[in-house]
């Protein structure tokens, strides 16, 4: 299935601008769908790695060892979320400005956001390896766990970090081909990294000498090759692509201070927006960690994952919102470009609702999936799975209008209107539990589901008033 790039013709039919290439022939739903098809694909794969890495995890050792193990994984993936703040930050830049440079046919200016992008991504990637180089050790001991597990977590980590600025190149290089309407390519690389990442991942923790035995830290190692490889095979695919819309040029490569200024403005926002949201989050985990509840934090890590077949297929409808918002902006068409993020809402929240009843019919096998033959993280995990079951449509809602703000360049109106609700509920209100003794595993997560309640209520205003619509780039 090759995929259709965008551009905007000048031509109009009935007053509506129509977009070029094959699209303009398609319909607004026809649109999403083609533009989510790949992305979709990729966050189905990236499942299947996250769940293979959990599957890992779950058969390295059984008992004690194997709930201290999977205490570290949730706590490794819980860092490697910080691992792409900065960098997504930078993605978030590359493809507004890209997006909006497509539609307006300033191809030039595409390139350049391409190729200022690649080393905004890198210097991103290494303070976030910096930051992790300096604060891996005391964030583990702040969250309380106990020393098996800190152990596991810190070698984790530790290689983990090593994939960071070459994964900031590769986001920056995805994102720009996202924005230009190529969703295909960046799948394709995609897989490359999560075929490497899987098959390495096997091969140091399963493998023969020399390469196996290596536990946690070859689940790591195997994630950093993944993404060197990811890396090169994106970079090789975008040289030998013959378009108009984006290419390498030796221009675009050299330091141009003007464009970087002009990604770092949008995507800035949206780092201190995910880097508060990580910090507020962190406060829930140490919260869960500190419960007496023995793999409370194993089961918390199981549950997101197996939730993560929900959101994932919502964040591929977000891409494909969000790309289609920018460049219906830079035609000049609100109307298409609200258009476009209503249907995807619709779309993304039945999806997640559908997602939601499976949770509910299927947990407890989803559940002995992840972790066969462990009573402790079933009983813990099963309730999870029910209140993630109801806070879906709302967590939809949440996805799709937030991403598409984002593309629209309204990152400083997401960071301001998110911060407060997750203040509230995931800071105040579990603090208040927890003094007074009354917060559990499935607690917290009730709290999380009522924050998710109140933003979508939130976003949704602000989605109506229309203000996102007015944001530069």
């Amino acid at each position: 299935m090759e995929q259709p790039k965008i551009s905007v013709e000048a031509s109009e039919r009935g007053g509506e601008i129509r977009l070029g290439g094959k699209l303009g022939d398609r319909s607004l739903a026809m649109q999403v769908l083609t533009l989510a098809f790949w992305p979709l694909l990729e966050q189905i794969l990236a499942f299947f790695v996250g769940t293979t890495d959990v599957l890992i995890a779950g058969r390295m050792a059984v008992g004690e060892e194997r709930v201290a193990i999977l205490d570290a994984m949730a706590l490794g993936g819980y860092v490697g979320w910080f691992i792409y703040i900065f960098q997504g930050a930078v993605a978030t830049g590359v493809m507004a400005l890209v997006s909006r440079a497509v539609g307006a046919k300033e191809f030039n200016l595409a390139n350049m956001a391409l190729g200022q992008g690649v080393w905004l991504g890198a210097a991103a990637g290494m303070v976030a390896y910096l930051i992790l180089k300096v604060g891996t050790v005391p964030f583990i001991q702040w969250m309380g766990i106990t020393q098996a597990a800190a152990i596991h977590a810190e070698s984790y980590i530790h290689m983990l970090s090593w994939s960071a600025p070459v994964a900031g190149s590769m986001f920056a290089v995805n994102a720009a081909l996202r924005g230009s309407g190529d969703t295909k390519t960046p799948f394709l690389a995609m897989v490359v990294v999560n075929l490497v990442n899987m098959g390495m991942s096997v091969l140091f923790v399963f493998g023969p000498t020399p390469f196996g035995s290596m536990g946690v830290q070859g689940i790591a190692l195997g994630t950093v090759v993944g993404w060197i490889a990811g890396l090169l095979t994106v970079v090789g695919m975008l040289a030998l692509k013959k378009t108009e819309s984006l290419r390498w040029t030796r221009q675009a490569l050299c330091f141009h201070g003007e464009t970087m200024l002009r990604i770092w403005r949008i995507g800035v926002p949206q780092a201190v927006e995910i880097a508060g949201m990580w910090m507020i989050h962190s406060y829930g985990l140490r919260v869960i960690s500190s419960l007496n509840n023995e793999g409370a934090l194993g089961a918390h890590f199981i549950a997101v994952r197996l939730e993560s077949m929900s959101y994932l297929p919502g964040f591929a409808i977000a891409a494909a919102a969000a790309a289609l918002t920018g460049q219906y902006l830079g035609a000049g068409s609100r109307e298409m470009a609200v258009r476009a993020v209503r249907f995807s809402w619709m779309l993304a929240v039945g999806i997640m609702f559908f997602m939601g009843l499976c949770f509910l019919i299927g947990r407890s096998w989803l559940i002995g999936m992840m972790a066969p033959g462990s009573a402790v993280h079933a009983d813990l995990a099963a309730p999870l799975l029910m209140v993630c079951a109801f806070a879906q449509p709302f967590f939809a809602t949440c996805i799709i209008l937030k991403t598409t703000m984002r593309g629209a360049g309204a990152t400083r109106m997401v960071m301001s209107r998110a911060f407060g609700s997750m203040l509230f509920f995931r800071v105040g209100l579990l603090w208040l539990l927890t003094r007074f003794d009354m917060v559990s595993l499935t607690g917290v997560w009730i709290v999380l589901s009522f924050d998710l309640v109140v933003q979508a209520l939130v976003f949704t205003r602000l989605h109506f008033r229309g203000e996102w619509l007015k944001a530069k780039v």
